[in-house]
């Protein structure tokens, strides 16, 4: 039994109507259009505003466990205390972030990039 399969595309993104791939003029245009110019915005407006509170809430953790010994080393029930709990919301709030960026990507920025890709990839 023999299985054939299709030869996979051309690197570059090369296509039927770009049979070399799009050009570095069409990469600048498309760059300088409306459509990327609000794929850019989505995805800034969620990734920097998140960057900054993960970073601040980090600092404050490091900033705590540096200075306030006594408050980080209060036991909240037995052997767990609040360096501990606040060490394992460090981890849990790495996790929520990339879950909510995967869903973000996904609703927001991958159909966009796709439909971007898609008119390169046509001639548009």
């Amino acid at each position: 039994m023999t299985l054939e399969a299709a030869a996979p595309p051309p690197p570059g993104g090369a296509g039927p109507h770009h049979p070399a791939g799009p050009t570095a003029e069409e990469f600048t245009s498309v760059q300088h259009s409306p459509d990327f110019a609000e794929l850019r915005g989505s995805y800034r407006s969620f990734a920097f505003p998140l960057t900054v509170a993960f970073l601040a809430w980090y600092l404050l953790y490091v900033l705590l466990s540096n200075y306030a010994g006594g408050f980080m080393g209060t036991r909240l029930f037995g052997n767990i205390n609040v360096a501990l709990v606040l060490g394992l919301g460090q981890f849990a709030t790495t996790f929520l972030i990339a879950w909510l960026y995967s869903r973000h990507a996904a609703a927001k920025l991958d159909p966009k990039a796709s439909a971007i890709k898609a008119r390169m990839e046509a001639g548009e």
